[in-house]
């Protein structure tokens, strides 16, 4: 029993979540779904596909409904002239019937008969019933009016019928003979089968058919060019806002769009001003963190170096030295940290001018030479004789390189090597590569391993240094924000035994050499 209400306690509190997830969905639509929900859910469709098919799905059907419209018209223009001559066949027959001794005589001469006569497409009919009901003259077998249905005499009416299994449209009317009294009016029909009406009326379609074939593809052609031609104010508005610069927060300029979108452009305007003030506050915080951290883990080291210098027991000074080197590991995470969270800030205001790399890479060397000498390592670089211009911040530039060589001098056994190196690639005077290499002869980084060493705080495992795990993570930041990429590969400096240290890229669009600089 208790199994049972916990299914039906389980069931209820599913569908409650359930109902919870759609009044989420309804209340905002335009929110992020989940990631779970992502995968699931289909991408929905362009803008531009679905005004087409509102557009092309009436005009699509509405042509078959216009092609059967035709159809009706075109018959009731084909038989409005074939039943006037019907009409004057009726008179003409009428008019040649006379009494002779009270009895209805049918007098044909050949002129009259003309009318008579069968084409090649429709077989005409005629029926001529005297005032007693006999024939007098044509088709024994033509079907007869209802009595109620039989015209006044001098007028033609019309009706549709079928003769020896053929569709025939039938002019009838009567002729009364005032000479005798009593007598029934002597009826007169005339008909023909519908050949020629169906033709007339299959030409009128493909008159008008036909060239709709043409027109159909050209109206779609024209409705895909007329939505293309008024879409391309969004279109213009897109690359407008990619091209801008990531550092561009500027609100666009929503009265020059056009007014269905204006209020997109205003909305999109309001977040650029809150995202600026948040950047505003991301850089205070940093600036005040850096103050307010710095400054005492600084004073705990001068402290604990102070400390040292007494005369204090062994036990003691193992713990000030630990306190010491703490508190360095500690000021370097800090200064790393901060780094990283400016590198990642990548449209915090950071403004990119041509920076001189080579001079850039020499003076990081040259704050790394005093760290290398006392791992007894050599610290070298090599790079050309002529200035290698990239668009770039050179604070940002300078830590870059600064994290990759203290990364090479940490995990570099003394006695090793390293070197910084900037490599251009041809042809110099356009845009093209410029490479800043560090290798080293360390122990080199893992294949497997590559993809992973520039998340941040990740480190090998059995890997001895005393590093934070951040130095390749904010080097790949600095490196995307300057739209450069980062490869990690093997330096091999010794072929048998083979020994292989680290080689890590920094790949930066150059300037071309020539370039007038501001």
């Amino acid at each position: 029993m208790s199994a049972r209400a916990d299914r039906a306690t389980g069931a209820s509190a599913h569908a409650a979540n359930l109902d919870d997830d759609r009044d989420a969905r309804y209340e905002n639509p335009f929110a992020p779904p989940d990631e779970t929900e992502a995968a699931a859910e289909t991408r929905p469709r362009s803008l531009f596909g679905e005004i087409l098919d509102w557009m092309l799905a009436p005009l699509l059907l509405l042509w078959p409904m216009s092609i059967a419209v035709t159809y009706l018209v075109a018959k009731s223009i084909a038989n409005a002239p074939f039943d006037r001559a019907l009409e004057t066949d009726a008179y003409v027959l009428a008019r040649q019937i006379q009494p002779v001794n009270g009895v209805a005589e049918l007098r044909l001469p050949d002129t009259t008969t003309d009318f008579l006569r069968a084409d090649n497409i429709d077989s005409v009919f005629y029926q001529v019933l005297g005032t007693r009901g006999e024939l007098v003259g044509g088709e024994r077998d033509m079907p007869l009016p209802h009595e109620d249905d039989r015209p006044q005499p001098g007028i033609v009416e019309f009706r549709d019928d079928v003769l020896h299994g053929n569709d025939i449209r039938v002019a009838y009317t009567t002729v009364e003979f005032p000479q005798t009294p009593g007598a029934q009016p002597v009826l007169v029909q005339v008909a023909e089968t519908l050949d020629k009406r169906s033709q007339l009326a299959n030409d009128i379609i493909k008159g008008v058919i036909l060239p709709q074939f043409v027109i159909l593809p050209l109206a779609i052609v024209l409705v895909w060019f007329g939505l293309s031609r008024g879409l391309a104010p969004l279109h213009a508005l897109q690359s407008h806002i990619r091209a801008r610069r990531p550092d561009d927060l500027s609100p666009l300029e929503a009265r020059r769009a056009p007014p269905e979108i204006e209020p997109l452009v205003t909305s999109f305007n309001d977040l650029l001003t809150r995202l600026e003030q948040n950047m505003e506050l991301q850089k205070r915080f940093i600036a005040d963190a850096a103050h307010q951290m710095k400054t005492p883990l600084a004073g705990l080291r001068t402290q604990a170096e102070l400390a040292l210098r007494q005369d204090v027991s062994a036990e003691v000074q193992r713990s000030l030295q630990q306190i010491a080197t703490s508190s360095e590991h500690a000021a370097r995470l800090v200064t790393q940290l901060l780094a990283l969270a400016r590198a990642e800030n990548r449209m915090s205001g950071q403004v990119f001018s041509p920076v001189e790399v080579t001079d850039v890479a020499r003076h990081a060397v040259r704050d790394w030479v005093q760290a290398a000498l006392m791992k007894q390592m050599d610290l070298g670089y090599e790079g050309p004789d002529v200035p290698v211009d990239v668009e770039g911040n050179p604070v940002m530039l300078r830590e870059m390189l600064s994290n990759l060589i203290d990364n090479a001098i940490r995990y570099t056994p003394a006695g090793g090597r390293v070197t910084v190196r900037v490599r251009e690639e041809p042809p110099f005077d356009m845009p093209h590569w410029v490479h800043l290499e560090v290798e080293d002869t360390g122990l080199g980084i893992p294949a497997a391993e590559r993809e992973r060493v520039v998340e941040r705080f990740y480190r090998i495992l059995g890997r001895e240094g005393d590093g934070s795990g951040l130095g390749l993570a904010i080097v790949k930041e600095i490196a995307t924000m300057h739209g450069g990429t980062l490869t990690i590969e093997d330096n091999v400096y010794q072929a048998s035994p083979r020994l292989a240290g680290t080689l890590v890229r920094v790949s930066l669009r150059a300037l071309g050499r020539g370039r007038d600089l501001p």
